[in-house]
Formats: structure tokens, C-alpha cells, sequence
């Protein structure tokens, strides 16, 4: 695979290298070892709206919590 863009660019003074003309706003970066970075872009999204059944689950969850009707704790030290 040919590259679109061969350039050479410096880290800042706090650690930061400017992308020349990006297409995206964010990326994922992973680092590896032997110096490569691999940059992926991302598209952030806005989630889709709570289901009315969700909320509704959600108000009964808070009701029982409420009025004492829970379960036992659970045990997290092994964690």
C-alpha cells in the first residue's frame, strides 16, 4: 500500500505531534514497543435516546432501592 502523505514531524514541548490537513477530529492511538504508532480514526456519536421502557425499569429499580428491597451485598475484595 502506497502512502497518501510522507512527512517528517517533531514532538512538542508537551508531548504533542500536529497532523498536517487531518480528515478526522479524533483518533485512537496505539503504541507499540518497537516505535510505530498507529493512529485510527473516530467518529464520536451522540447516542440514541432512553427507551421509555428503560426509564420505566430504571423509576422501579429506584422504588425497590427505596423501600428496602435489595439484595444481599456482594463481596468485592477479591477484586
Amino acid at each position: 500500500m502506497e502512502a497518501l502523505k510522507d512527512y517528517t514531524v517533531h514532538i512538542d514541548s508537551k508531548k504533542r505531534v500536529t497532523l498536517r490537513g487531518a480528515a478526522y477530529q479524533y483518533y485512537n492511538v496505539k503504541e507499540y514497543e518497537n516505535g510505530c504508532i498507529i493512529l485510527e480514526p473516530r467518529e464520536l456519536t451522540v447516542p440514541e435516546s432512553i427507551s421509555a421502557k428503560t426509564l420505566a425499569d430504571m423509576d422501579r429499580a429506584v422504588e425497590n432501592f427505596k423501600a428496602g428491597k435489595v439484595s444481599a451485598a456482594i463481596n468485592l475484595s477479591d477484586f
